[in-house]
């Protein structure tokens, strides 16, 4: 996701452990590297005009010292408060994706595999996910903790931390390797700080923060057909609101996987692999008007962005 924070020079804990390779760029003052705590980046919405890729231009990632997923495991809360709806398959086809993903661990056919070349001081990243699970989370919002222009209740980003803590908790849930994906209901908006907002300048981020139980990796997911023309870009191979959400979902899955702390993977922009590629979807392998897919993984139809390989030195869809 585009850099809208102030980056700043790797972890000194970081460093100690993971061997350094030369950088093959540095950031520019403009966009110093990220530091535990910030906000890494988002999916910009139609809306932000950010549309159509537009990292896609200029150089290839540089690595600048911080830790990758060598592997990766994911737990997803749905949180659907009483008075809230999601549609009728969207928990279902979401956690079907990530089954999907993880089955096809280790294949060159779908665009996860395009993060095996990225590497920090311990080695490569390997196409190797699993889903450890899901819950539905009915627990009460809060009081709106931001306000933003599409929804009348909103949830900072502090307060989506603190329910992500609380529900790892309760179903103990480990951290050390996993990421956790907060799906939240149709209608409820989140903001990271007073002008970066759902819907309005972001579909979806991913950041980390530190907790009793350990650092925690983390994408706040709001519900992208809440405003569908903000975030869905149209096609619906499984004719669901999940489809939508999957895409940024994907862009937010792949990114932590390359830059989990925002210490390793991004361009001289702060650009990272889904960023450089954000809606922009390449060929389609079937479907008809308004139900395309570009992916079949584990057999089942998606429609994704395309993810940045540095060995093709542009998009792609599979392989390197």
């Amino acid at each position: 996701m585009k850099r809208l924070f102030r980056r700043v020079a790797f972890f000194v804990a970081v460093a100690a452990v993971f061997v350094v390779p030369a950088f093959a760029s540095a950031p520019t003052p403009e966009n110093p590297a990220g530091r535990n705590g910030d906000i890494l980046g988002i999916v910009p919405s139609f809306g932000a005009g950010h549309g159509g890729g537009g990292g896609s231009a200029g150089s290839n990632l540089a690595y600048h010292g911080g830790p990758v997923m060598h592997t990766n495991k994911v737990y997803a809360i749905y949180w659907q408060p009483s008075g809230y709806s999601m549609s009728g398959s969207y928990q279902s086809l979401i956690d079907r994706f990530f089954t999907d993903v993880a089955a096809d661990s280790g294949k060159t056919t779908n665009v996860y595999y395009s993060d095996t070349q990225y590497s920090d001081g311990s080695g490569s990243i390997a196409y190797s996910s699993a889903f450890a699970g899901s819950v539905v989370d009915s627990n009460a919002l809060p009081a709106s903790g931001c306000s933003d222009a599409y929804t009348s209740v909103c949830l900072s980003d502090a307060q989506i931390r603190s329910e992500i803590d609380r529900v790892a908790t309760a179903n103990g849930w480990a951290r050390s390797g996993a990421m956790f994906f907060m799906f939240t209901a149709k209608g409820i908006g989140s903001c990271y700080s007073s002008s970066s907002c759902s819907f309005s300048q972001y579909c979806a981020y991913h950041s980390n923060f530190n907790a009793s139980a350990g650092n925690t990796l983390y994408a706040n997911q709001p519900y992208a057909d809440t405003v569908p023309a903000a975030c869905d870009a149209g096609n619906r191979p499984n004719g669901d609101d999940a489809d939508a959400t999957i895409n940024v979902t994907s862009h937010e899955h792949n990114e932590a996987i390359t830059d989990a702390l925002g210490t390793a993977w991004y361009d001289r922009r702060g650009y990272e692999n889904g960023d450089k590629c954000a809606w922009n979807f390449g060929a389609q392998l079937g479907g008809g008007s308004g139900a395309q897919y570009n992916q079949l993984i584990n057999g089942h139809p998606y429609e994704l962005q395309q993810e940045w390989s540095n060995r093709s030195s542009g998009c792609v869809l599979s392989g390197l």
